[in-house]
């Protein structure tokens, strides 16, 4: 026989378990507990207190915790906070596709939707193998009033909004450092990409009294551009190369001290195709347009503060400014104004109520800083009838010819309206638009009367005789009278685009027509006398950068 002998300890089978009535009472006496014990805090602690000793623990959990989160709020105190609407776009660009619930809206005067975070719902992004969440927020909260967008009221507000942006807390500085950039540069593509183009006009009552937008938009849908434009190739080169270089040397600008404008003139007889460059910049570059009628204006203060209003990435247009404001002979019109200011019929509407100066300051002044990144654009028929002033670069830098319509342009209108580039009665068009003086507006018009390309293409040549052998008579007419002479005459200097050659131009003041032209003259600045440099290759639209 063998002795065993007993085991210390029970074994293993005699171990028992709590049972799970035994775990269920347990749990529900320290849940009891609690509840007795938060009713206690409740009823005789202050709420002060009660705020303090909840603080308390969450810093103590959170010590315990390698998760850092930054608040990203609607507002800090009263201004936007520009980081939420960044996040707003950067989110909407990396929304997964398996997503179960989004928000889902149609902007005012917008085209493209937008998709946005419900409330308390969470993305996931990887940023150079970092995991980053994302979770928006919305909670109702106290009355507070905002400024409006148009800074002229306040907005009641009771909704607090506001992004948690959680990750490791060894990331800190590269999240703050580096990926807030990134979501910052990836905002603005995305608000690029859904960018509906706006036509902006003065509101008619906003000088009523009505607190609002000095400005009223609709959606811009002009379909001009530069491959569309009745210009020859040379002339969109230069403008399309002027614009790229634009857009690129912010820091140049910045550098030498100079606001980040740019300033075009464009020139030439009426329907010559001005309204559809500037269309095409605009649609070029994607910059919203603003129609400035300077005749609305009742003050130079008026005209700066139209100026402040203006959004950056602009186009502002004043167009016919020789017909909007009086830019000749100052000094005479302010003494002949003088003396009917005490005259009781006095009629306080028709006195120029912009000035020249207030134009200047508009410019090429100190408020011409207050804004980013915008072309200004002049539209005349009359170039000769500016003031010097205006001319100079600095005002209007870039000085673009739109004049008759040349044989490329018809070619690109003839693609346009009848769809091809080539046909057998081309060389009889292309040879009477050279003596015909017709612009790209007429050539259009008659191109549009027909269905048949071959009757259309009958129909142009028909005209172009017509206004040829009209021309003709006409200066017959004018040799007989002796009106051809310098008496008649104002001079003027531009670079033929047809030979690049500068020639010398005689202008009737009257018509506005050239009435003589002699090679070798070069053209002074209208300011200083010196001689500019003129660049330009096509008759149909001479470019000169000043």
């Amino acid at each position: 026989m063998f002795w065993r002998p007993k085991t210390m300890f029970p074994s293993s089978s005699a171990t028992q378990m709590p049972s799970a009535k035994t775990m269920i009472s347990a749990a529900a006496s320290a849940a009891a507990t609690i509840v007795l014990f938060r009713s206690i805090v409740k009823e005789y602690l202050p709420y002060e207190f009660q705020r303090y000793i909840l603080y308390k623990l969450k810093t103590l959990i959170n010590s315990f915790s390698l998760e850092f989160t930054l608040v990203i709020e609607e507002y800090d105190n009263l201004n936007q906070n520009n980081l939420f609407k960044a996040a707003e776009l950067y989110l909407e660009s990396i929304i997964p596709p398996d997503a179960k619930k989004l928000k889902i809206s149609l902007i005012k005067k917008e085209s493209n939707f937008s998709l946005s975070l419900d409330r308390n719902q969470e993305i996931v992004d990887t940023f150079n193998g970092v995991t980053l969440k994302w979770k928006y927020i919305s909670k109702h909260g106290p009355t507070k009033y905002i400024p409006s967008p148009n800074n002229f009221n306040s907005i009641p507000k009771n909704e607090d909004k506001f992004f948690e942006l959680s990750f490791h807390k060894k990331h800190r500085d590269m999240v703050i450092d580096v990926y807030l950039k990134h979501v910052i540069k990836k905002s603005k593509e995305t608000k690029e990409e859904k960018k509906s183009l706006k036509l902006f006009t003065l509101t008619p009552d906003r000088m009523s009294g009505r607190r609002g937008d000095v400005w009223q938009s609709v959606n811009l849908h002009h379909p001009a551009t530069f491959d569309t434009l009745a210009m020859d190739m040379e002339g969109k080169r230069v403008i399309m190369e002027d614009l790229e270089r634009f857009v690129k040397r912010r820091e140049f600008y910045r550098r030498v001290g100079k606001a980040w404008k740019r300033g075009y003139l464009l020139f030439g007889p009426p329907g010559t195709g001005k309204s559809s460059l500037i269309a095409a910049i605009a649609n070029y570059l994607k910059f919203d347009i603003y129609d400035l009628e300077l005749t609305d204006l009742k003050t130079n203060s008026e005209l700066r503060n139209l100026l402040i209003s203006t959004e950056n990435k602009s186009v502002l247009v004043v167009e016919d400014i020789d017909c909007s404001i009086e830019l000749q002979d100052r000094l005479a019109q302010a003494r002949a104004m003088m003396p009917s200011r005490h005259n009781p019929a006095y009629n306080q509407v028709n006195q120029y109520q912009v000035t020249l100066s207030g134009l200047l300051n508009f410019v090429d002044g100190l408020w011409s800083s207050c804004g980013d990144e915008r072309i200004i654009i002049f539209t005349t028929n009359h170039k000769e009838r500016l003031d010097p002033a205006l001319l100079r670069p600095g005002r209007m830098d870039m000085h673009i010819l739109m004049s008759y319509c040349t044989p490329c342009g018809f070619k690109l209108l003839a693609s346009n309206y009848l769809g091809f580039t080539e046909h057998p009665l081309f060389p009889c068009v292309e040879a009477l638009i050279e003596k015909a003086r017709v612009t790209p507006a007429e050539v259009g018009e008659q191109l549009l009367r027909y269905e048949e390309p071959e009757s259309a293409l009958t129909g142009l040549i028909e005209f172009l005789e017509d206004k040829s052998e009209r021309l003709k008579r006409e200066d017959g007419n004018k040799d007989s009278n002796g009106e051809s002479g310098t008496a008649e005459g104002k001079l003027a200097q531009e670079l033929d685009g047809n030979n690049g050659e500068v020639v010398k131009k005689e202008i009737d003041e009257s018509t506005g027509e050239v009435v003589k032209k002699e090679e070798g003259a070069q053209e002074p600045d209208g300011e200083n006398g010196e001689i500019v440099k003129e660049e330009g290759r096509n008759r149909g639209a001479m470019v000169k950068i000043q």
